[in-house]
């Protein structure tokens, strides 16, 4: 692999500009990062009155000092719930990957701050992704249980759909029967069907004057059978460890329980053997930093995405597959973190291609390819290296920056939908891990071919400039308005901004990443140090099954 000559024009006051556009944009993320992250500082110190740490502290306590906690679903549920005081911040559940006595895991820590750790429709998309990301890497994963369990006056989110509450502990169950750990501490409420995730749990510990775990507390007990009984002798820590069994450890304190959780994950067995090749990693050779003078500030304007690549990579390094044929979507062998990789991104930019002479040998003028769209050539070469990586066992990374397939006559009669129909097989049946990350566009079927949220990545990622929808809000506006006939002038601009504006916040990265169809939203910078991430991840699972495609249209 050669070192790509990158000609960005890092001086130029394009460059400058686009850099400061994409430095706002973080600077609005930063901040409500930081809204997020800070509870009030009122109830952190009536907590901590009670002897508890607040949720992202737990965390801290319990992994290795100096190691990165990779956040999933920061903005879980973010700007969903105005008609609750204080809204629920991440969803009420604080959930990522650390790495704890040496080992990654997954963690799971139910927020008390959030309505005493009650779940919405939100939180129980977030916890099935936890358990998921688990399951998909075979990690071990810990639950820190302090949760008043479904919130009540919105049981309808959450209760009795597939991918409802239930599917929760049949997750357990599955998790178990796959030989994943799971290590559950009760560091507070634990309600009603809440408890039969620490209930399934390989092993259960309880905290004194602290935890209570009962499936109907003393209100509804009162109220169903007449029987007057505190929370200590209905579920509490001593009762539980000392009667009736369900729990297996019993500490006097948090931090107690904290080492108690280390020691359960030190006990975990060595990981096996990763499936996957690697050397020693390197650094790219151009600086990271530059990441963010590349995107235009016009959603529409032209950048080169082997640049972003270069700026990712080790060593800068890529080996282009195909590089002068289907040119809207690059194809490329590279090293990250040391692990061998292939890159499917779409190109930012318009392609010249070469035409063949007409069928009296007639030269034909060059056909000009618009950036960011799929043509039948660049659908093919996808779908040819995507099982390219599989026979190989090589993982897939996504930049998705896609405006959907090329449309229009000479596009239908050159097999258009049989081209993509090909590079959907291919991604739907592909074994690799997977990773994508929304660098701008991601529209229609454009998203599910570079593996969109529908076809199963590992990790799936935003920046700040990612926009997710069916197509472009002002082309969903025009074509809606070929059917309004009824309207006058004015009437259709009225109704043509309102649709777009509505595209427009649903398009949105802090949109999707509420509704976890992204794992969150990065600063280009840290894609590098994520991705890796997820490879890591990745090689924990040593199991990768034959890739089958079945029939294809040809």
């Amino acid at each position: 692999m050669k070192p790509f000559e990158s000609s960005l024009q890092v001086q130029s006051d394009e460059f400058k500009k686009r850099k400061n556009h994409m430095l706002n944009l973080l600077q609005v993320l930063q901040q409500r990062k930081n809204e997020i992250r800070t509870p009030s500082e009122k109830a952190v110190e009536k907590l901590r009155k009670r002897g508890k740490y607040p949720a992202r502290e737990k965390i801290n306590r319990v992994l290795d000092p100096g190691t990165t906690f990779n956040e999933i679903g920061l903005f879980a549920a973010y700007d969903m719930y105005a008609d609750i005081p204080g809204g629920y911040p991440s969803a009420g559940t604080v959930v990522g990957i650390g790495t704890v006595s040496g080992k990654k895991a997954v963690i799971v820590v139910n927020d008390p701050l959030v309505k005493s750790g009650a779940w919405v429709e939100i939180t129980c998309k977030k916890n099935l992704r936890a358990q998921e990301i688990a399951m998909e890497n075979r990690l071990p994963i810990i639950y820190m249980v302090d949760s008043a369990g479904v919130n009540l006056e919105r049981q309808a989110e959450i209760f009795p759909d597939r991918d409802h509450f239930g599917r929760i502990f049949r997750n357990n169950a599955k998790m178990a029967a796959m030989g994943i750990p799971q290590i559950s501490c009760v560091f507070g409420f634990c309600v009603a069907g809440g408890a039969y995730l620490p209930g399934m749990s390989s092993d259960l510990a309880m905290i004194s004057e602290h935890s209570s775990m009962f499936l109907a507390g003393p209100f509804l007990v009162k109220s169903a059978l007449g029987q007057e009984v505190d929370l200590e002798h209905l579920g509490g820590a001593s009762m539980h460890n000392a009667i009736s069994g369900v729990a297996d450890y019993q500490f006097d304190s948090e931090d107690q329980a904290f080492e108690w959780i280390r020691d359960q994950i030190a006990a975990v067995g060595p990981e096996p053997a990763s499936p996957f090749e690697r050397s020693a990693p390197a650094e790219p050779a151009y600086d990271p930093d530059e990441l963010l003078g590349i995107l235009p500030t016009n959603k529409t304007a032209t950048y080169d995405v082997r640049e972003i690549i270069a700026r990712m990579v080790d060593g800068s390094a890529m080996q282009e597959y195909k590089a002068n044929y289907g040119m809207t979507i690059v194809t490329a062998f590279a090293r990250l973190g040391g692990f061998t990789v292939g890159i499917v991104a779409n190109q930012g930019m318009a392609v010249k291609k070469e035409m063949p002479p007409d069928h009296l040998g007639r030269p034909q003028p060059p056909q000009i390819q618009m950036g960011n769209v799929i043509y039948s050539d660049s659908a093919n070469k996808a779908t040819h290296f995507i099982m390219l990586c599989n026979e190989r066992c090589i993982p897939l990374i996504f930049l998705h920056d896609v405006t959907g397939f090329m449309v229009g006559k000479m596009a239908e009669t050159g097999g258009i939908i049989q081209d993509g129909a090909q590079f959907v097989n291919a991604q739907a049946n592909s074994v690799v891990p997977k990773l994508s990350v929304v660098i701008r566009n991601s529209f229609g079927a454009g998203n599910y071919a570079m593996c969109g949220k529908s076809y199963d990545p590992r990790l799936i990622f935003s920046w700040p400039t990612a926009k997710l929808a069916v197509m472009d809000g002002g082309i969903a506006a025009d074509t809606v308005l070929l059917t309004k006939r009824d309207l006058n002038d004015e009437e259709k601009q009225a109704f043509r901004q309102k649709l777009v504006e509505k595209y427009e916040q649903e398009a949105s990265p802090y949109y999707t990443a509420a509704r976890m169809i992204v794992d969150g939203i990065l600063d280009p910078r840290e894609t590098r140090r994520e991705l890796i991430n997820g490879l890591e991840l990745a090689a924990h699972n040593p199991d990768v099954p034959d890739y089958v495609t079945g029939v294809m249209r040809m």
